[in-house]
């Protein structure tokens, strides 16, 4: 009897020891409750990014990290959410290359540990399919179509790439109409490179533009996406007589980078355009450092998809505080928008996941009905927004070498993607 409970005894404590490294392993594979989950203990979420921070064209969104980490450090003075402070440790640089893209993500999943990427802020982003795989979830600003159809990528503009048939945002020609009086009659040249990410982006902002009664007269994307082209003549040519030999009343270009701006619009000023340019990207304080950069994108309409710098809303003035505080006398930019945005939505979803926090109740949260206005950048709406763009945003000009908002953010309803 005595060797047979000794037998026992040792029986139950190595299933203990077995219950207890299965455990272990649970908790290290990111299995069980909050503080098994990956990324999580009981006082932090530790999040990273993934960002273009330098690249062979000079393009940059390095700001965005600056953006992220204001919103972030609010967040903790303010004590956390759900009792847990956001531990940010930065963000991967891709140089704009898919597959450095996904090596960054697959390290911070992997090596590091994060439970999220924030923010994800690179055209030619390749991690998407691995973060999808994996259930990680990520924001940022959706440029491709790699935000979109997925369950984990968060845009907070939506999915600016939607398929046939799905919602395709009206609010940029919609904007431009309602700032020039109305649409009737006016015309449109679009320019894009040959990236994916931008011809897409023409086709669905060429819709736009119709959809708010402009006439389409041409739709180029023959620009080269590696650097801009020697002769930008022959690409002016095509505008300057796109509307039955004459110039258009609107060109918009849907290209990456101040030198490509500049490049184009100082070449058609020289051909003597005096219609109206609008652009995604020239909304950017360090050009009006360079007297010649902005000589040559004054009067540019650009079209940020957030509340502009310079407007008296509470939630930017709330912004260009908590930026200053992180960073003293940095420099506001739309990449740092985008960053801020990524990082606010991303509570957001974090307050409403509760304390109990997975990726799994964290995608739960967002993907059952989440449902969030903010004037910073309008409205964002999951799951509805993995498939189309949230339809929100505004415009600033170029004016006497500063920017002033031209209309203020406002969002319209989408119409299905031819």
């Amino acid at each position: 009897m005595r060797r047979q409970a000794v037998r026992l005894i040792g029986l139950v404590a190595a299933a203990a020891l077995a219950a207890g490294g299965c455990a272990a392993e649970q908790k290290a594979a990111g299995g069980g409750g909050s503080e098994g989950a990956a990324g999580v203990t009981a006082t932090t979420v530790k999040v990273g990014g993934v960002l273009t921070k330098t690249s062979a064209s000079g393009y940059s969104t390095k700001d965005a990290e600056i953006g992220a980490r204001a919103r972030f450090q609010r967040a903790n003075e303010a004590g956390g959410v759900h009792g847990r402070t956001i531990e940010f440790i930065g963000a991967e640089d891709d140089n704009q290359d898919a597959a450095k893209g996904d090596a960054a993500a697959k390290k911070l999943v992997q090596k590091d540990r994060v439970f999220a990427l924030v923010p994800v802020h690179a055209p030619n982003f390749g991690g998407a399919t691995f973060l999808e795989q994996q259930g990680v979830p990520w924001f940022g600003w959706a440029t491709g179509p790699q935000w979109c159809g997925t369950k984990t990528g968060f845009g907070y503009n939506g999915c600016l790439a939607p398929q046939p048939g799905a919602g395709s945002q009206t609010w940029w020609g919609n904007q431009m109409a309602e700032l020039i009086g109305g649409s009737a009659g006016k015309s449109v040249y679009v320019q894009t490179s040959d990236s994916s990410g931008s011809k897409y982006g023409g086709k669905t902002i060429s819709q736009s533009f119709e959809a708010a009664g402009f006439e389409l007269v041409g739709l180029n994307s023959g620009l080269p996406a590696a650097a801009p082209p020697p002769d930008w003549l022959p690409y002016v040519n095509k505008i300057m007589t796109s509307d039955d030999g004459g110039p258009p009343d609107l060109v918009v270009s849907i290209i990456a980078g101040t030198k490509f701006n500049v490049g184009l619009y100082g070449a058609l000023k020289k051909a003597g355009y005096k219609g109206l340019i609008s652009d995604a990207t020239s909304y950017d304080a360090a050009i009006l450092a360079d007297p010649a950069i902005a000589q040559a994108l004054e009067g540019v309409i650009a079209a940020p998809m957030f509340e502009p710098f310079e407007s008296q809303a509470p939630e930017i003035a709330q912004l260009r505080a908590d930026v200053e505080k992180a960073a003293p006398g940095t420099r506001l930019t739309q990449h740092l928008a985008i960053g801020y945005w990524a990082a606010d939505i991303f509570l957001k979803i974090l307050e409403q996941t509760g304390k109990e926090l997975t990726r799994e109740r964290f995608l739960a949260a967002a993907n059952g009905s989440f449902d969030y206005e903010n004037p910073g950048f309008g409205r964002i709406r999951y799951p509805k927004d993995h498939t189309e763009p949230n339809g929100c945003g505004a415009l600033v000009k170029l004016e006497g070498g500063a920017f002033k908002v031209a209309k203020n953010m406002k969002c319209f309803d989408n119409v299905p993607l031819r």
